[in-house]
């Protein structure tokens, strides 16, 4: 058996994907090659855009595309077409990232009617991203029925948060009728990045106390003790939490009743105003995008400074409140755009925290190696390209037990 997974996450208007080779039939070994990756754009567009690229190969063309099934059908015939593949029948598995399992998943879920069903009736907790990650499941199931269906969601890695960490204090019936809680997000990318970080400082997963940095247009921090998520910034919505690209995170909640009553804006004005005007965005009156307000800030934009310390500070607080909750710190962890990419924001965000025992060499944050710690820190200060695909199809691997193959290592 060929052992090819495809990993799928399906959005409003857009398809990304990744197919890999999972398991090596001549050698008998997993080997989690990535054999093409790709997004379709701008669907339901007479201008949609659709990339693929195998290795160093790159195909892109404009066409017409009506819906997500379009789409997935474009998307496998390309994949004949290119010789990626010579069957549908060799793609034995599909894995789809879903928002939100509230709290009825706690893992990955082989995709059956009622899991599906539970899927959409999620819905009301995502109305964006839920409905349409549902639909992507159905387009699969029709155009590969033969393919094991795996649904990976953001919110179960941190179905492990103790109720202090996940309870608001409301009324209980909020919780209990409505669902109102931290649920929590980016999970698939905290639990791969820690996996990869244990293993490259070859430790055990369980023995360690790491905070993971997720940071970039969408941003999030997870306290990570014994493998498992104890904490986590966004909440009841991906909103929450530290200051993002446009998404203002944790604010004073009376400012919405006053803004809206001063103002005369709607609900819906209001949750626009603070998830695509704040942050960044809003701050620097520049950008969303990081890079083009560090440029401001170098220049002498006073806002695009001020904006960058916010950023930062706002990320150092959670910081050390996960270290109390940990009680101590082995690890951090940097990873997405920002993260990853971003040194200044790096050297910002571990600035004067030697006696924490995080202490940056700025020599290394610069050259972005792998541990940009000081020889002689306490705290390994890691950079972790994130794979969130990857995990996917692990998971599907894991769950559908596809084939019998071992887990493999870490891929950077």
């Amino acid at each position: 058996m060929s052992g090819k997974i495809m990993a799928i996450n399906a959005g409003s208007s857009s398809l990304k994907f990744q197919l890999f080779s999972m398991f090596n039939a001549q050698t008998g070994q997993a080997d989690e090659q990535v054999l093409c990756q790709g997004l379709i754009e701008r669907i339901g567009m007479d201008d949609a855009v659709f990339n693929l690229r195998a290795g160093d190969v790159k195909w892109r063309e404009t066409l017409p595309i009506a819906d997500c099934r379009q789409g997935a059908e474009h998307l496998l015939h390309a994949l004949i077409e290119h010789n990626i593949i010579d069957s549908l029948a060799e793609i034995t598995g599909v894995g789809h990232r879903v928002a939100h399992g509230g709290e009825a998943f706690a893992d990955s879920e082989l995709i059956t009617p009622d899991v599906l069903a539970q899927i959409e009736q999620l819905g009301v907790l995502a109305p964006l991203h839920n409905p349409v990650n549902a639909l992507g499941i159905r387009v699969f199931q029709q155009a590969l029925p033969h393919a094991s269906a795996v649904a990976v969601f953001d919110t179960a890695f941190h179905q492990t948060l103790s109720q202090t960490s996940y309870l608001y204090a409301l009324p209980w019936r909020y919780y209990e009728e409505l669902g109102i809680r931290r649920y929590g997000f980016h999970g698939t990318s905290h639990k791969y990045v820690s996996g990869v970080c244990a293993e490259r400082m070859g430790r055990p997963l369980e023995s360690l106390r790491i905070v993971s940095c997720h940071l970039g247009n969408g941003s999030s921090l997870c306290a990570i003790g014994n493998g498992r998520s104890v904490n986590t910034s966004m909440g009841f919505t991906p909103q929450a939490g530290i200051m993002m690209g446009t998404r203002s995170g944790d604010i004073d909640p009376s400012i919405l009743p006053f803004i809206q009553q001063t103002e005369g804006k709607s609900a819906t004005e209001i949750n626009q105003l603070i998830n695509n005007q704040s942050g960044l965005l809003g701050v620097s009156g520049i950008s969303h995008d990081y890079r083009d307000v560090e440029q401001a800030a170098n220049n002498g934009d006073t806002r695009a400074q001020v904006a960058l310390e916010l950023f930062a500070e706002r990320i150092r607080a959670v910081i050390g409140s996960y270290i109390v909750q940990l009680g101590g710190i082995d690890a951090l962890i940097f990873t997405g755009g920002i993260g990853e990419n971003a040194r200044h924001a790096r050297q910002q965000i571990c600035r004067d925290l030697a006696f924490l025992g995080i202490e940056l060499d700025e020599e290394k944050n610069q050259k972005n190696q792998f541990f940009i710690q000081k020889e002689t820190g306490p705290v390994q200060i890691a950079i972790v390209n994130t794979n969130e695909e990857l995990m996917i199809a692990r998971d599907v691997m894991r769950v559908a037990q596809t084939l019998p193959v071992q887990p493999a290592l870490a891929i950077q």
